[in-house]
């Protein structure tokens, strides 16, 4: 097998699977990010969820399909790796992809899954596989063992340009200097389109706002996730409740600001003891969305050396497409799996 010299640019939770699964692998890895830590972008502000049921084109359903059997194939490798594998409890929201593990619960199978909620609805989807993570956490300890697979990760340092010699991108100029490579991985999310540009390679990814609120709770509230049309909610910790919300706009009365504290109200009127409730953070984060919604993903056709690996939901999916990405940088092969990811589709 040949050494490479694999750069990654971003250390939020896309590029330290990469780096994960190429160290693992016996890779040259040096992933650079601009924050002083990892997943201080999107990831951060991300809810976690590994949603399995979103409603998706036929040709992308085998990523979801094996984004749950990815993840405990991680959690035997890394024990380290806490998921929390409550399921996820939907009523009063768009329709979900149809799955045979699909459980409707009456009202009385609801009170007894979630004790804590002040109202509930006649029928719900409960599905048992789902679950959620740490976003910070799983980041960390992705990059942890990349590092003891002999991976560098160098924080503080900010890309200033792509270097290309004819057809071939050969390194990197940053603000600690330039990098050679081998292959490029971009996995900088949003900023993806902005490195690509000035090489004649347009990537249509934008950013697409979403919003987290944490508030601080007594004592453990939700069991499951929670999804309907009022609130989207969990518990990270014991103490830890989350939510989340779309982005609407910037004006004061549907700011995130406001956004954020008409989330706080509702769970403080849905949940039991929910008066104790207590708004520590609102954040707005900018999920790269690519054009059509669907990841983007492989070498670049016409720019040797350059790879890329953006998506939404990057929680679900980045430790599965991190491995098959990982499978065609090492062995020059493309994965049938990435078909449809190719950037070559628009």
């Amino acid at each position: 097998m040949n050494k490479q010299k694999i750069v990654i640019i971003g250390a939020g939770i896309v590029g330290a699977s990469v780096a994960y699964h190429l160290a693992k692998r016996n890779q040259d890895v040096t992933v650079i990010e601009r924050h002083p830590a990892a997943a201080r972008e999107v990831t951060d502000k991300s809810f976690a969820w590994i949603h399995t049921t979103h409603k998706v084109a036929p040709e992308y359903w085998h990523l979801y399909d094996a984004a749950l059997e990815q993840y405990h194939a991680l959690q035997q490798e890394l024990p380290e790796l806490k998921i929390h594998w409550h399921g996820a409890l939907t009523w009063g929201t768009p329709t979900l992809r149809e799955q045979p593990h699909f459980q409707k619960l009456n009202r009385e199978q609801l009170e007894a899954l979630e004790p804590n909620l002040q109202e509930y609805p006649d029928e719900a989807m409960f599905v048992s596989e789902e679950g959620a993570v740490d976003p910070i956490g799983v980041t960390e300890l992705l990059l942890s063992k990349a590092r003891e697979y002999g991976a560098k990760v160098q924080f503080d340092t900010n890309v200033t340009q792509l270097q290309q010699e004819d057809s071939r991108l050969v390194g990197v100029h940053t603000s600690k200097g330039f990098l050679e490579s081998d292959v490029l991985v971009l996995a900088a999310g949003t900023s993806i389109p902005e490195l690509c540009n000035p090489l004649g390679c347009p990537v249509p990814v934008t950013s697409s706002p979403s919003i987290l609120i944490q508030m601080k709770t007594p004592n453990k509230l939700i069991r499951t996730l929670i999804s309907n049309a009022q609130f989207e909610a969990r518990q990270l910790t014991d103490h830890t409740l989350l939510a989340a919300e779309d982005y609407i706009d910037e004006s004061e009365e549907n700011g995130p600001e406001a956004v954020g504290r008409r989330a706080f109200d509702t769970l403080r009127r849905s949940l039991k003891d929910g008066n104790q409730l207590e708004l520590e953070s609102i954040k707005v984060g900018m999920r790269p969305m690519p054009e059509d919604g669907y990841p983007i993903v492989g070498f670049q056709d016409h720019i040797k050396g350059l790879y890329l690996a953006v998506m939404h939901s990057a929680i679900t999916l980045a430790p599965l497409i991190a491995r098959l990405a990982a499978s065609e940088i090492i062995e020059r092969e493309p994965r049938g799996e990435l078909d449809h990811c190719r950037l070559s589709r628009f």
